[in-house]
């Protein structure tokens, strides 16, 4: 190498430094002023979309907060989940905090094809505004390598029902009639473990993949057409699939961040939910880039992560 190549090679390390900066910067930057323009009600008007938002995962966590939360924005509210005491339970909370009609329709999500024929059914005649695809699941607490999940068989075809095949099938009964009215919102629930590889955890992370890349590739295809798709990305929020992990700065509670997110509706098209959660994404893909996640190292730290963790979520259940 001669001089001036050896030279050159501060400059280029200072450039590529002054890059990585400014790619950080605008992330952080970005990421805090949608949640600004949020807090100052610089939103969409929600209930302008459509008389009724349907929630599927609807009587528990996110869920049943974002149905309460729907409902409290002066929209009709269709739960879906699949015990039929407490859709009836929640149902009856709405109507009478908020003042606003309710229907239920019980639907284990988990089951395949065959229930999207019943929920069309159902659905037929609303003018529904809002699709909120929550419902998802996982099937424990431990970190395990892919060929260790238990009745693998059965787990792997209930997990790809509910947190995939949900999304897409219940967006294939919902946006026609959106498009026909050239308004309408959809609300895909993806994760932080959705942004990259997570190994040991590799199922349930590839799944929110799948509701983060849907939620993207619809938004560009039918946005020209009034029709408006988020995907939301939250960290850890105090639900019954996180054993109602203790709230604090970094935690929310369901109905807090069923609230916060709401507010960026028609701001961003992708979002942690909330401003703590986009300060923790900013912050953990900064100190954990994919390579490291994938590397021996990595794959240590997340084990050791996850011991920290167990003894405050023993169970993981669908919502």
């Amino acid at each position: 190498m001669d001089g001036g190549a050896a030279a050159g090679l501060p400059v280029l390390g200072a450039l590529v430094a002054l890059g990585l900066l400014l790619r950080a910067a605008w992330a952080l930057g970005h990421a805090v002023w949608t949640h600004l323009l949020a807090e100052r009600g610089r939103g969409a008007e929600l209930a302008s979309f459509g008389a009724w938002a349907v929630v599927t995962g609807a009587t528990s966590g996110i869920g049943r907060a974002y149905a309460h939360e729907l409902a409290k924005r002066g929209l009709n509210v269709v739960l879906i989940s699949r015990s039929l005491q407490k859709l009836k339970q929640v149902a009856a909370e709405i109507e009478e905090q908020h003042g606003q009609s309710t229907r239920v329709i019980e639907a284990d999500f988990t089951q395949g094809s065959e229930i999207y024929d019943s929920i069309q059914t159902a659905l037929q005649g609303l003018e529904i505004g809002i699709l909120v695809n929550n419902v998802g699941m996982t099937f424990s607490t431990e970190p395990m390598n892919f060929l260790d999940i238990p009745n693998i068989d059965k787990t792997l075809s209930d997990i790809v029902n509910c947190n995939m095949l949900s999304v897409a099938k219940m967006t294939r009964i919902v946006l026609p009639q959106m498009l026909s009215r050239k308004k309408g919102v959809i609300i895909n629930l993806s994760s932080e473990v959705g942004r990259q590889p997570h190994p040991v955890a590799t199922v349930y992370s590839a799944t929110k993949r799948f509701v983060d890349f849907f939620s993207r590739g619809l938004e560009a295809e039918y946005h020209s057409q009034g029709i408006l798709v988020q995907s939301v990305l939250p960290l850890f929020v105090s639900t019954n699939m996180t054993n109602n992990i203790i709230p604090n700065h970094y935690i929310k509670t369901a109905e807090d961040f069923a609230r916060e997110a709401l507010n960026t509706v028609g701001i961003s098209s992708r979002t942690s939910g909330c401003l703590s959660h986009s300060m923790q994404s900013f912050i953990y893909e900064l100190l954990c880039p994919e390579w490291f996640r994938l590397s021996s190292l990595g794959l240590q730290c997340t084990l050791a992560l996850w011991r920290k963790l167990k003894t405050r979520m023993p169970s993981l259940k669908q919502e």
